[in-house]
């Protein structure tokens, strides 16, 4: 039996628990500063007297940052390990939201945007390799769901936050603790992920029998011989260039591009919707104040609500029926409010809360499919690819969005965002998976022919049916 299946077939334990919490504390704080900033920008707009093409920065500058951060600092985790890197990334996120308190210029904050999103597109290959590594198998959908669920409940507590300080100062000029407010729950999340070892799976990899053994005795009380586990796991030393060819390679190019694409379609409208839906409600007629971030509230809310039912969902009827239903349902609200823009407030409100519950399926599974579709040496780097193809749509959209709605208006707007969601549907209908109940190794694994076999043993170890 292979050693690995202690880490497999093992219950969820106190260490699951805990690394779930610090790893769901990074996705938590993505949300929560990329919606925070929706409502401070209102107060920092009316200070520095933006106009919508720096108002259009600001809002994208993070996502440029997470494409950036992502791509680049997945490969090094891949190369350098996940433990490593897995507190320094916050660090950094910390730094950048507490100095955005002190901007005196729009310049400053577009900087400092970039910079916070270098590192929270770090922390995403680096904290969800290392959950997945960890995971029992029949749990593994479902932890790693928890982690897009943070994500909508950290933008979720942004609007509660934001909308507590807003009526209780009477208006936006308190914009400045907003942002500083980050910086106080990053400070908590770096502190829960004190004491996490690193991968036994990625210290196999690397040749590192001893270190491996020891993690997995002191998370699963078995001391084991890994040392058979070696020649299926110990690989040539990979550059950073041969694993972002390697991701492109054969069988795995297909599953880079519906990674990328169910990601992309996906995160787009969705960052779009919770950067600016102050502007968007308003282009249907729903003012600012008050009721509007009440509405923007309750849609945003229903964005993580949306992921409940889906992370027990993708374990019992499986990952691939929890993405391409819900991409088809999501279709339908955009498509509306594209061919009637001039509908009544309930109609909007009814629209934008359905497409919200919806997306709950892609929301989980484009957090899953990346980390499962992958092996270990190059896990990393392909969630990072993923992340960083989604955000060149996320950012251009966050970019794009202000301008479109004021000179194309709120329908034509809507269009565009039905594309997409379309390009999605039909890209999951075709290529994604079933990956519900098989090991990472199994998952993860290409066919092998007679002829292939010998020429790449790092990325075709397994005989696993292609998905």
């Amino acid at each position: 039996m292979d050693s690995l299946a202690i880490m497999d077939e093992a219950p969820v334990s106190k260490f699951h628990k805990k690394l779930l919490l610090a790893c769901c504390g990074g996705p938590f704080l993505d949300g929560y500063v990329l919606s925070i900033i929706g409502i401070a920008l209102i107060g920092i707009k009316a200070d520095f007297n933006l106009g919508s093409v720096e108002v259009g920065l600001i809002g994208a500058a993070s996502l440029v940052g997470i494409l950036f951060g992502a791509t680049i600092f997945g490969n090094l985790t891949d190369r350098i390990g996940r433990e490593k890197m897995y507190a320094l990334d916050l660090t950094v996120l910390v730094a950048a939201c507490f100095l955005s308190t002190f901007i005196q210029l729009g310049w400053q904050l577009i900087i400092l945007r970039f910079i916070l999103g270098l590192a929270i597109g770090a922390d995403y290959p680096i904290a969800t390799s290392l959950l997945t590594e960890f995971t029992p198998t029949k749990k593994r959908g479902y932890m790693i769901g928890m982690a897009a669920f943070s994500w909508s409940l950290g933008a979720g507590f942004a609007y509660v936050v934001g909308t507590t300080v807003v009526v209780s100062t009477g208006g936006y000029d308190a914009w400045r603790w907003l942002l500083l407010s980050s910086a106080i729950l990053g400070v908590i999340v770096v502190a829960l992920r004190r004491g996490i070892p690193e991968s036994p799976r990625w210290l196999l990899l690397k040749g590192r029998v001893a270190e491996a053994e020891k993690v997995v005795e002191a998370v699963y009380g078995r001391k084991l011989n890994l040392s058979t586990q070696t020649s299926l796991n110990k690989q040539e030393e990979m550059t950073g260039r041969a694993a972002f060819k390697a991701i492109v390679s054969g069988g795995y190019l297909k599953r880079t591009i519906m990674c990328g694409t169910l990601y992309l379609t996906q995160i787009t409208p969705q960052y779009a919707l919770l950067t600016f839906s102050p502007l968007i409600l308003a282009g249907f007629g729903i003012a600012d104040g008050p009721l509007g971030l009440v509405g923007e509230l309750t849609i945003t809310i229903l964005f993580a609500v949306g992921c409940l039912p889906a992370m027990k969902l993708v374990e019992t009827k499986g990952r691939r029926p929890m993405t391409v239903i819900p991409f088809a349902l999501m279709l339908l609200p955009l498509v509306a409010l594209w061919l009637f823009p001039n509908g009544p407030l309930w109609f909007v409100i009814f629209a934008f809360c359905f497409y919200a519950f919806t997306s709950g399926g892609p929301n989980i599974t484009e957090w899953i499919y990346p980390n499962e579709l992958f092996p270990t040496e190059i896990r990393a780097t392909a969630v990072g690819v993923s992340v960083g193809i989604s955000r060149i749509g996320a950012a251009t959209g966050v970019y794009l969005l202000p301008i479109s709605l004021e000179q194309l208006g709120t329908g034509t707007t809507m269009m565009f965002g039905a594309i997409l969601t379309l390009v999605g549907l039909l890209a999951c209908y075709a290529w994604a998976p079933e990956t519900k109940g098989r090991s990472l190794e199994d998952t993860s694994g290409l066919p092998v022919t007679e002829a292939e076999r010998g020429k790449a043993p790092a990325l075709m170890a397994s005989n696993a049916p292609q998905g």
